[in-house]
């Protein structure tokens, strides 16, 4: 699927979940004749990312309410800010209401997220990376939220690049075993990245002449080290223990790339409300 259609597969699940046979407490109080209005307030600081997203659930709940986004995604938002506006008559704004809000705090708290380490490692040329720890039948989303925070996507599922991660050392033997199996195995095409936890172990990968990889939970003075034995032969990424305390230290070492799990994974939703007003 093309990131339309996931975008339209996701709102329709969601909306489902929600809706179920029907919202019983709108279409009680609601007559199809009375007028909404509403407008979408940012109570907090950060980037705004969903509005797109937002504007399908209105489409899927009715397709005569008129959605107006105010904003670009991805642009930087203060509390007072309205984002974008929304009317219609009868029920459909209230029934649509939660849904809505869920996909644009959640994909502009990722957003807020990844531009505070963007922002943080500015100037070292390395990028922040995200990760597969998404939420589940969300993740299309998830890393377009990533992207409209400045961030860069890693692989989007298990098989749109290799990863060979220490589990699949162990299975395999070594890492050359690993390496060899996947190159009689996989399109060629493919990027093929290497986990390591030692300098010994990168000493193999370089060997192997792998296209990434990946430094687990090494402290800083070991990256440095791992920067100097790859002598710019391979990209390097970051990965382990990364917060938004000890990011520049780690970007300063001359890594590539630096991926954060807590993007995707531990998401504090912005703070954004509905007002909405009847007009009779």
């Amino acid at each position: 699927m093309d990131l339309a259609d996931e975008i339209g597969h996701a709102v329709r699940i969601a909306l489902e979940e929600d809706i179920g046979p029907g919202d019983v407490t709108s279409s009680s109080i609601i007559s199809p004749s009375e007028h909404l209005t509403g407008e979408f307030l940012v109570k907090d600081s950060g980037i705004i990312a969903g509005l797109d997203v937002m504007g399908e659930v209105f489409a899927q709940v009715d397709e005569n309410i008129v959605y107006t986004s105010l904003m670009e995604e991805g642009s930087a938002v203060s509390p007072g800010d309205v984002v974008a506006h929304v009317e219609g008559d009868g029920p459909g704004i209230t029934i649509a209401e939660r849904t809505a809000l869920n996909f644009l705090q959640r994909m502009s708290g990722i957003a807020t997220a990844t531009r505070r380490y963007v922002d943080a490692v500015a100037g070292t040329g390395t990028r922040i990376l995200d990760t597969r720890k998404t939420a589940p039948g969300l993740r299309a989303l998830d890393k377009l939220a990533v992207r409209l925070g400045g961030g860069t996507n890693h692989r989007h599922g298990l098989y749109d690049m290799v990863l060979i991660k220490d589990n699949h050392i162990l299975a395999a033997g070594s890492i050359t075993e690993a390496v060899e199996r996947v190159r009689e195995d996989v399109d060629g095409d493919l990027l093929i990245e290497v986990e390591v936890e030692s300098l010994e172990q990168l000493q193999e990968a370089l060997a192997l002449k792998v296209d990434r990889v990946m430094l687990d939970n090494m402290d800083t003075e070991k990256m440095h080290e791992a920067v100097e034995v790859a002598t710019g032969d391979v990209e390097l990424e970051a990965s382990g223990g990364i917060t938004l305390e000890n990011v520049a230290q780690v970007a300063a070492t001359g890594v590539d790339y630096i991926s954060v799990g807590a993007l995707t994974h531990s998401v504090e939703a912005l703070d954004i409300s509905l007002d909405i007003t009847l007009v009779r």
